[in-house]
């Protein structure tokens, strides 16, 4: 008993659920192992640049600095966005502070994002999966027990195989789910730790700003 044998013996629909499993096993586990690099290496260089950058005579020179250590480019976007606007346009309403706190907050959400995306198929994954497999089971039931009632004669022999096959689909969709939920919950700690350290040096760096200038 396998999902192969019932999606060779199956009808559309579990061919449908098997394959749409497989997508969504595959999708998240692409997405599992890029956010673990991805992570890996933001970690290690928000600390690095936020080291470069404090150690740095001046911001200018910080930036050029911290380039060196900010390979997925979530610190120098913060950095950029304290060189004030100079022409009359809205961005340059109001006073320093306002201008200060409303582009490093623009530039935080979109370093955000960055570290944000995938997160929501993974918990897609993990909140549908097995429901998915469920519908499998529940269709693959259905039809055993449709096939088994046409045979006329009804044993335990006839009904386990169908039915265990049909069971499969329900692990699949848990096998499916699980690896989903855990790197959801485990990415959405290490990017809030990411966030927080990318927060308090959007703070610091402001409070600097505006006492420079």
């Amino acid at each position: 008993m396998s999902i192969y044998s019932i999606f060779t013996q199956g009808d559309g629909i579990s061919r449908f659920v098997a394959i749409l499993l497989l997508a969504m096993s595959v999708a998240s586990w692409v997405v599992i192992l890029w956010k673990a690099w991805l992570l890996q290496r933001a970690t290690g260089d928000v600390a690095r640049s936020t080291a470069a950058f404090w150690q740095s005579p001046s911001v200018d020179d910080a930036q050029a600095r911290v380039a060196g250590f900010d390979r997925e480019a979530l610190v120098l976007p913060l950095i950029a966005a304290s060189y004030l606007p100079a022409d009359g346009t809205l961005a340059t309403a109001g006073d320093k502070s306002q201008q200060l706190t409303r582009l490093l907050r623009d530039a935080l959400h979109k370093v955000l994002d960055k570290l944000q995306f995938g997160q929501v198929l993974l918990a897609t994954v993990g909140s549908t999966a097995p429901f998915v497999g469920l519908l499998g089971t529940v269709w693959g039931i259905y039809h055993a027990l449709i096939s088994i009632s046409g045979a006329g004669q009804i044993s335990i022999d006839k009904v386990a195989g169908p039915v265990g096959e049909a069971l499969i689909m329900t692990a699949a969709g848990l096998a499916v789910a699980i690896p989903a939920v855990l790197a959801y919950n485990i990415y959405g700690r290490r990017i809030g730790r990411i966030e927080a350290d990318l927060e308090g040096f959007a703070r610091d760096l402001r409070e600097l700003l505006l006492h420079a200038r």
